[in-house]
């Protein structure tokens, strides 16, 4: 099933997406209609904290009431937020070989542009990429982000007044279910709820400088709406093997890179066993890939402009689109 958070007469529902995404279907109308209210319908946490039996309670909800067309509403006329709107945790990792080779080198590149200094950017260009560090082959690396500024699809992300050069990363993720703490990879795929296509916009001059402390990205990633997921969640029986789906970022209509969400150094299931070391795990946490080789402006050395339409197209999941405008000083 692909699942989605939406607004809809004032008020948050949960409901199963249909119809070649074209159609939403109310699961807590649906059940009340029956006779048995379902709290489990009442948010995507709830629906995600019931476990297996609430998922097939929706998926019989559905069945049993999909073709009645008072139950169901167009995409198009709804807002459709991200699909878990408040995760319970965030986590964003370093995945993808090429990203992690190039991301330094578009720092390096961004430093000298801000300096003006073309003899410095001429030699930048000319080094080869190098070997991947070790450490990226030893464990998944991740950092933690800002649960609380999360975005949906269609929505417009607001420039943070601190920065200069915005950009945007072509990312897919997963939520996970079932509580647990050290959980091997050969088990992990039961903490898979579903997966979605996540945005880490990214403010590149303060990361930049923020990096050179040696502890993490803080504003250069944390700032009101900058982290963008959706448009929903697709279940994990739907998604089949999430590892061989193409991915596609787009700016204005026009395609700026491409890329496949295989070659992760580490599976979404060996993160999570790696997570849960002597940490418990809790349903409805965010994890995500890290970007994709050549998926994001600063490999590309071609950063957002304001107003700006990003368009995120992940195989299976559907399409993650959002603006980008400046904001007054």
């Amino acid at each position: 099933m692909k699942l989605a958070t939406y607004r809809a007469d004032g008020t948050e529902r949960v409901g199963v997406v249909y119809a070649n995404d074209g159609q939403i279907f109310d699961l807590a109308a649906a059940a009340a209609r029956s006779g048995k209210p379902n709290l489990n319908f009442t948010s995507m946490l709830a629906l995600i904290d019931g476990g297996e039996a609430a998922l097939e309670a929706a998926r019989a909800t559905f069945d049993r009431y999909g073709t009645d067309p008072s139950l169901s509403v167009s995409v198009a006329t709804v807002e459709i937020l991200a699909p878990v709107p408040e995760p319970r945790q965030m986590r964003d990792g370093m995945s993808f070989p090429l990203h992690i080779l190039q991301a330094p080198r578009g720092q390096l590149k961004l430093a000298a542009r801000a300096k003006n200094d073309m003899a410095e950017l001429a030699r930048i260009d000319a080094e080869p990429l190098g070997e991947l560090p070790e450490i990226y082959r030893k464990r998944p690396i991740y950092y933690i982000t800002n649960r609380f500024s999360v975005r949906g699809t269609n929505t417009i992300v607001k420039w943070p007044r601190y920065s200069e050069v915005m950009d945007y990363e072509l990312e897919f993720g997963i939520i996970t279910k079932n509580k647990g703490a050290n959980i091997p990879a050969a088990k992990a795929k039961d903490h898979i709820f579903g997966y979605t296509i996540f945005n880490d916009f990214s403010a590149r001059d303060a990361q930049r400088f923020e990096m050179e402390g040696r502890l993490g990205p803080t504003k250069g990633k944390s700032f009101d709406g900058g982290n963008v997921m959706g448009p929903w969640i697709v279940t994990a029986d739907e998604i089949g093997d999430p590892y061989r789906l193409k991915m596609e970022a787009r700016v204005n209509g026009k395609m700026r890179s491409q890329g496949e969400t295989s070659g992760m150094l580490f599976s979404f299931e060996e993160i999570i066993a790696y997570v849960t070391k002597d940490e418990t795990l809790m349903p409805g946490e965010f994890i995500g890939s890290g970007t994709v080789g050549n998926g994001c402006g600063l490999e590309l050395g071609w950063y957002l402009e304001h107003g700006d339409t990003i368009e995120l197209d992940v195989e299976k999941i559907g399409v993650l689109k959002n603006r980008v405008e400046r904001q007054d000083s």
